[in-house]
């Protein structure tokens, strides 16, 4: 009995060591990265620039210098203490950070094929990786998978708030991975929603999130249904070159499924002769995903359970709201689309955060409130 117990002490001891995130020099990340040079620029976005770099070891790494931080030390490292501790093979992996005077940085694990939008559409919005339906079928499942982990199997539960096609990265064979946790927020067990301060991409936010600042894992699945929506079709959510009633892609897949016509949503560029069936079903599960009622999109679990088949979809659900049963169901999908109208809202390369939206709940959680374990 002693034994055993010690050996389960050991085995908790060597897990929470492996968990511990690596404090990395200034000067190895300078070094690792050529001091910064643009050529391994990999991206930037609305809170910071992210560089590959090779450690002097041999390992490559993505280095993300954080542009809008403004934590103190101790709150830093508790959050990246936390993140570290959250483990998927659906989510991008955290390997540690460094702390530079007033500067931050995070480093994770390198993914070869960079992110799904570059994947999907260059910045002319042209294709630049060919991404047939198993490949993006595997994609879809991949994020699924993650997101059902930080909504109902992570301890605490987290709420990504920002799921979007740049933030999928895609590994050596394609497999697709959940980064960029910027604006997490743990969802406490007991509580129904949290009220927070708006923030996220345009075109991915859940209408009551936009609207009222109303939180709940379900506005992950709204974001999440656009995304399947932006695979199936290969365009972006918003496309202001198109004609007026497919300018916006919800409404669009909406259309086409009244008529009758959902294999039109499909990239003209797939071929999906034999997985008809399959593609069909994503565009289901995308359109129950994105329903206006936050409490009749189905949990992460179920989606994923959907998408390989293993659970019915509910089609009367889409039905009752095309046909009008939901009066708000039009003017709250134009609420959502015409949000970049707002005054108070500050935009930075898509990423929106609407300020004094609604007040912040006492009981809101943050990442950084966690101290370490």
């Amino acid at each position: 009995m002693e034994s055993s117990k010690s050996n389960n002490e050991e085995h908790d001891k060597t897990k929470q060591a492996n968990l511990q995130p690596t404090l990395y020099s200034y000067n190895v990340l300078r070094v690792a990265t050529k001091d910064f040079h643009p050529h391994n620029k990999l991206g930037q976005g609305g809170f910071g620039v992210v560089y590959k770099g090779i450690l002097s070891d041999g390992t490559t790494v993505a280095v993300k210098h954080l542009t809008k931080s403004q934590q103190g030390v101790d709150d830093f490292l508790n959050e990246v203490i936390v993140i570290t501790g959250v483990r998927h093979k659906n989510l991008v992996k955290l390997k540690g950070c460094c702390v530079h005077g007033t500067q931050r940085f995070l480093v994770f694990e390198y993914m070869e094929n960079s992110n799904l939008a570059e994947a999907l559409w260059d910045q002319q919005g042209q294709q630049t990786l060919l991404l047939d339906w198993p490949k993006r079928l595997n994609i879809c499942v991949g994020v699924a998978r993650g997101l059902a982990y930080l909504h109902e199997d992570s301890h605490p539960r987290i709420i990504h708030r920002d799921i979007k096609a740049t933030n999928i990265l895609l590994d050596k064979n394609m497999n697709a991975k959940i980064a960029d946790f910027g604006l997490a927020r743990l969802f406490p067990d007991d509580q129904s929603h949290i009220s927070t301060q708006i923030a996220g991409t345009i075109g991915y936010l859940a209408p009551e999130y936009a609207t009222l600042g109303q939180l709940t894992p379900k506005a992950d699945v709204y974001s999440f249904g656009i995304l399947l929506l932006e695979i199936v079709s290969g365009r972006k959510n918003i496309d202001s070159t198109l004609a007026p009633n497919q300018i916006y892609l919800i409404k669009w897949a909406l259309f086409l499924y009244e008529s009758n016509m959902l294999t039109n949503l499909v990239e003209e560029t797939l071929d999906i002769i034999n997985s008809e069936n399959e593609v069909r079903r994503v565009i289901n599960v995308a359109l129950l995903c994105v329903q206006i009622e936050p409490t009749i999109r189905p949990l992460m679990s179920h989606v994923l359970a959907m998408l390989q088949g293993e659970m019915d979809i509910d089609v009367n659900i889409i039905e009752r709201n095309l046909h009008g049963t939901n009066p708000n169901f039009q003017s709250t999908l134009d609420d959502q689309n015409h949000l970049p109208l707002r005054e108070n809202m500050s935009i930075n390369d898509g990423n929106i955060l609407l300020m004094n939206q609604v007040p912040t709940s006492n009981a809101e959680i943050e990442l950084t409130d966690l101290q370490p374990r």
